[in-house]
């Protein structure tokens, strides 16, 4: 099979062909950046169908996709930045920052104890990149120009829409044909980051792996040199971990049928599919009803962009559990498949700001907190749990090894042969 342009060349054209530029509100009255900001991302990922481990993060698998893409993976046990891989488990990151203090070079978390007794310890890493001096910057770089040509299909359903696929050669595209088919919406802002002077948890004074049974739910505080005393918040249970998402397959006539568990904290749902055909040509698939590449899609996204893309019809509405991909897209090789469930994003501070817009404001704290939870597996393949529950009813060793997810390194070739890494 010919290797296909890697996803980061992909995604860097993607982003570079469209800039995404974040409203900010517009406000009459004086204001100022809060005396101390705090950043939570929450996420639980059941990579290729693995269950999640006992201690809330596992290897295996999950670990081996997360270091794909730029992750160090739950196999490294809990580092700050497992929210961003796709290694199975639960994971949080928190950073915070103080604008007394720009030096901060350690802080202290409380936390409930039905998440982790005692208190959280962060501590800024070393050699850490500066502080951005707009922390909702977001800065693209330029892409190297892949060869090739990419198909783009769109839609839920047992047949391939009339006027599908897009295709872009990428031999001979335009700067214009670029920017006609990376359609790829996004509202993701900055989340737990690593800058100079902002400590992070999970740090080397304190990687506990988050207990399987941990809940956010409940007061948090912070505190630390030039954090303001009373910097206390409590976070509600639409905020607390989600649960894995159990990714289902059943093929019949050529149509993959995709289900998928219910999530009760879920504003919507997202699914993307990436692979190649006979053809060897890159093809993407997506869930939207509106064409979308969904390379911006599989991160955090604003409540209000979800609810607008809820009405546009490009997420999956809260209760939806289904999903089918249409037959005739890929070829044998199959793809990569993700879903992801969108969390209610919490955004605090205090004290509020004042209904007067003449009044100077001058936020003491505040905190932003999003969530997710994101399933990824390989389009064709059998639920890997339904193989491990079938290896005690008759079948003997060689295939209950074949069910192992520990001794299947087929799926991570695959991926490596998909994205050329």
């Amino acid at each position: 099979m010919k290797p296909l342009p890697s996803i980061s060349v992909i995604v860097a054209g993607a982003a570079c062909s469209l800039l995404f530029n974040i409203p900010s509100a517009s406000f009459a009255q004086e204001t100022a950046s809060p005396a101390a900001q705090a950043w939570i991302d929450v996420a639980t990922f059941s990579g290729m169908g693995m269950p999640m481990g006992g201690m809330g993060g596992s290897g295996g698998m999950g670990g081996g996709l997360g270091a794909m893409f730029g992750g160090k993976g739950g196999g490294d046990g809990n580092v700050f930045g497992n929210t961003r891989t796709m290694g199975a488990g639960r994971w949080v990151d928190v950073t915070v920052r103080a604008r007394a203090n720009p030096g901060l070079d350690e802080a202290r978390q409380a936390v409930p104890e039905v998440f982790l007794s005692p208190a959280l310890e962060l501590r800024t890493p070393k050699n850490a990149p500066a502080a951005a001096r707009d922390d909702e910057e977001v800065k693209h770089e330029p892409p190297e120009k892949p060869k090739g040509r990419m198909l783009l299909y769109w839609g839920c359903g047992a047949e391939i829409r009339p006027g599908q696929p897009r295709v872009l050669d990428m031999a001979t595209a335009s700067a214009g044909d670029y920017g006609k088919f990376f359609v790829a919406r996004s509202a993701t802002q900055r989340g737990a980051h690593s800058a100079a002077g902002r400590p992070v948890w999970p740090s080397p004074a304190d990687a506990r792996m988050v207990p399987a049974n941990a809940s956010l739910v409940g007061e948090h505080a912070f505190s630390g040199k030039g954090i303001p005393d009373g910097f206390r918040f409590r976070v509600p249970p639409a905020q607390d971990l989600m649960p894995a998402l159990a990714l289902q397959q059943a093929e019949k006539g050529g149509v993959t049928a995709l289900s998928w568990n219910a999530i009760a904290t879920a504003r919507a749902y997202f699914v993307s599919a990436m692979g190649s055909n006979a053809r060897e040509d890159m093809v993407m698939w997506t869930s939207s009803e509106l064409p979308d590449t969904g390379f911006g899609l599989m991160d955090y996204q604003t409540n209000a962009a979800v609810d607008r893309w809820l009405k546009e019809k490009v997420l999956l509405a809260p209760a939806t559990t289904a999903c089918s991909v249409p037959k005739g897209i890929f070829g044998e090789n199959g793809g990569m498949l993700r879903l992801i469930a969108y969390g209610d994003e919490l955004n605090l501070v205090h004290p509020p700001r004042p209904k007067d817009p003449k009044a100077k404001w001058d936020p003491v704290w505040a905190v932003k907190l999003r969530v997710k939870s994101v399933a990824s597996g390989m389009l064709g393949m059998a639920d890997m749990a339904q193989e491990r529950g079938d290896a005690g009813r008759g079948r003997d060793k060689t295939q209950d090894e074949a069910a192992d997810p520990l001794k299947m390194p087929q799926p991570v070739e695959l991926l490596k042969g998909i994205f050329g890494r």
